[in-house]
């Protein structure tokens, strides 16, 4: 049976998703999806069945990852699309193979709906990833050896913004600023840093920062020294794109951004660029639009990934929708109450506070470090990552800190007076936890299931969403895995 799409089956799956005998291109593909889930569960069971384990386990764990959001399934479904059996490499219009003319109308679709979401002028959804963004963009402005200036790594910035550890911080000359006696970003040292070094590239943007940016004042002092700047959101994209925080689109000369970690897309990248769009490259003459097609492809990538260009088009769809503005309000008003509770049981919060969905809180001086306490709350159900903080003396696989974020538990529809509940399991945990060495620890096993058990009552009181269509109660059924 495996590899074999019969007529029947592939008549039961064309009925099981809705579709006449004579099909329709959304019951097609939605008959090929059944077919291949029937396949992969009768020829390769236990690969069906870790798939299957990952859904429960998602279901009925906490996730408080500051990097991650939950796709919407018909995201998910795109991203399966038969659309990946396409080669083309190239734009709408201008590929270099043959047969893409139903992908050419996704990738503009999911061009127009990036603009229309951002409110920019120029959108290209073929990055990989925003890393892969940010790497084209560099290598369109900078020459080799040539002059960056970004948030250093232990501030909260991120390794393609100039670390030694990336290629960004061996093929330039890599200057990084800083944060304040506050935490918040010195926007005086980055003058200073520009004025003296006369960077080609100033990036504003972070992966660890959990105020509101000042993309304006970056802007004041690109001016000053003629630099561009390139504004990474990828931690933001959602409260940018509905308007909780500043957006640099019509500011910054360039933005990216990652799809899915607050958007709830694909993993995948995406530029874009607002007024700026048509202002000339380092050359004088090439505009920022068109030089940044050419440095997507040929010159970073080469063939796109169809099926993941079609699913940022959903996303993207759904991004825009009523629901989502909703759950990013829900995202910034649960990462304020679930700091103001943490601060409440002791813990120090970097910056006293967060502007968006991100929490930073020191664990040092609660006897643990950041991966002493990021094992102990998944052993309980609980997911959050170590994170270096201001003035670290722990190595980066250690860690002295915490990252939390709100954007999944706002997808769960929890809200600010649920994160009591949060942060009173993550203390339970954390003052149950008595580390040994830096990455190893004891935990009462007793404790261990207690947590575990209120963890799972507050995910199925709270599931996550599967779409417009499903009930609470169908949701609940799905990610407990009933009928297993």
């Amino acid at each position: 049976m495996a590899g074999h799409w019969s007529t029947d089956l592939v008549e039961t799956a064309r009925k099981s998703a809705g579709a006449g005998a004579e099909g329709t291109r959304t019951g097609e593909q939605a008959a090929l999806l059944a077919i291949g889930m029937e396949t992969l569960h009768q020829g390769d069971p236990e690969l069906a069945r870790l798939l299957d384990a990952e859904v429960r386990h998602q279901g009925t764990t906490l996730a408080m990852i500051a990097s991650a959001s939950i796709a919407d399934p018909s995201v998910l479904a795109a991203g399966g699309a038969a659309l990946s059996n396409v080669t083309a490499e190239g734009y709408p219009g201008a590929r270099y193979h043959p047969g893409a003319v139903h992908f050419d109308a996704v990738e503009r679709l999911a061009v127009e709906r990036a603009k229309e979401l951002f409110g920019a002028r120029y959108a290209n959804v073929q990055p990989h990833s925003c890393s892969s963004a940010n790497l084209a963009v560099l290598a369109a402005l900078v020459p080799p050896g040539g002059t960056i200036l970004g948030l250093d790594l232990d501030a909260g910035g991120h390794l393609t913004h100039g670390s030694p550890a990336s290629v960004t911080g061996r093929q330039y000359k890599a200057l990084h600023y800083g944060l304040d006696s506050a935490g918040r970003i010195d926007y005086d040292q980055v003058e200073e840093l520009a004025v003296l070094h006369r960077p080609s590239v100033i990036i504003a943007g972070a992966s660890a920062y959990p105020r509101t940016v000042d993309f304006a004042r970056f802007r004041a002092v690109a001016d000053l020294v003629g630099a561009y700047l390139l504004a990474d959101i990828s931690h933001i994209a959602g409260l940018v794109a509905t308007g909780r925080h500043p957006s640099p689109i019509d500011v910054a000369h360039l933005t990216t951004t990652s799809t899915y970690k607050q958007l709830g897309g694909p993993r995948g990248g995406l530029i874009l660029s607002g007024a700026e769009y048509r202002t000339p490259g380092p050359d004088g003459r090439t505009p920022l639009s068109r030089l940044m097609q050419r440095a997507v492809f040929p010159q970073s990538q080469g063939t796109p990934s169809p099926a993941t260009i079609a699913a940022k088009a959903r996303a993207f769809a759904v991004a825009a929708s009523p629901w989502f503005g909703e759950t990013t309000r829900l995202i910034v008003e649960d990462a304020s109450a679930l700091a103001a509770e943490l601060a409440a049981l002791g813990y120090r919060i970097l910056t006293g506070g967060t502007d968006n969905h991100m929490v930073l809180i020191d664990v040092h001086d609660r006897g643990l470090t950041g991966v002493v306490a990021e094992r102990a709350l998944e052993e309980c159900g609980i997911l959050a990552n170590r994170n270096r903080i201001p003035g670290d003396t722990k190595p980066p696989l250690v860690t002295s800190g915490l990252r939390l974020g709100t954007n999944i538990l706002a997808q769960r529809g929890m809200r600010p007076e649920d994160m009591a509940d949060c942060a009173r399991l993550m203390h339970t945990v954390l003052e149950g936890t008595a580390s040994v060495t830096d990455t190893e620890y004891v935990i009462d096993p007793a404790l261990v299931a207690r947590v575990r058990g209120a963890v799972r009552d507050l995910c199925v009181s709270n599931p996550l969403p599967l779409g417009q269509t499903t009930t609470p109660a169908t949701e609940t059924a799905i990610l407990m895995g009933a009928g297993q």
